[in-house]
C-alpha cells in the first residue's frame, strides 16, 4: 500500500464525519415521519404481534412485554403515548424502536421503519408553530425538508412520558 491511498482513506473518514450525526428514520403513524438519534437507538426490528404478552391494568398506551436479547422491554405503542391517531386495523407485527437511556429500555411501537439518515444538529430547529403543542415535550426539534417535517424525538423524554404512568 502506498502513501496516496494512506492519505485518501484517511481524508475520507474525515468526510464521513462532517456529513453529522446518524438517525433512525420512521413513521410514528402513516402521516407522521420522525427521526430518534442513533445514539438513543439499540435495534430496530419486525416482531410478531403474538410475541408481545399483553398486561392486565396497564396504563393506556403499554402494549406489554417482550423479550429482547434475553431481557424483558416494555412494549409502547408510540402513536398513543404522544396523543396521535393510530391505525384502527390490528397489524399481524409490530415494527419496534429498541431505545435505551440511561434508566430504562423501552420498545416503542411505529408504524413503519424507513432507513438511516445523517444531519448536522445545526439543522435541527425549534418545532414551535412548526408542530402540534402536545408533541413538544417529546421533542428535541424538528427538520423542515422540502417535503415533508421531521420530528426528532427525544427517547429521554418519552421513556418519562407521564402517559405511561399509572393515574
Amino acid at each position: 500500500m502506498n502513501n496516496s491511498s494512506i492519505t485518501l482513506r484517511a481524508a475520507q473518514g474525515r468526510d464521513q464525519n462532517n456529513l453529522g450525526d446518524g438517525y433512525l428514520k420512521f413513521f410514528i403513524n402513516p402521516q407522521t415521519p420522525a427521526i430518534l438519534s442513533m445514539n438513543q437507538t439499540q435495534e430496530a426490528m419486525v416482531v410478531s404481534v403474538e410475541s408481545v404478552t399483553a398486561m392486565p391494568n396497564m396504563p393506556f398506551g403499554i402494549l406489554g412485554l417482550m423479550n429482547w436479547r434475553s431481557r424483558i422491554v416494555w412494549v409502547v405503542d408510540l402513536p398513543k403515548i404522544l396523543n396521535l391517531q393510530s391505525p384502527q386495523n390490528r397489524p399481524r407485527q409490530y415494527s419496534v424502536i429498541i431505545v435505551r437511556t440511561q434508566s430504562m429500555i423501552l420498545g416503542l411501537v411505529v408504524h413503519e421503519i424507513i432507513g438511516t439518515l445523517r444531519f448536522n444538529n445545526d439543522e435541527i430547529g425549534s418545532p414551535v408553530s412548526q408542530v402540534a403543542s402536545s408533541l413538544i415535550p417529546y421533542l428535541r426539534g424538528c427538520i423542515v425538508q422540502q417535503k415533508e417535517i421531521l420530528l426528532v424525538l427525544d427517547a429521554q423524554a418519552i421513556v418519562h412520558s407521564s402517559n405511561l404512568r399509572s393515574e
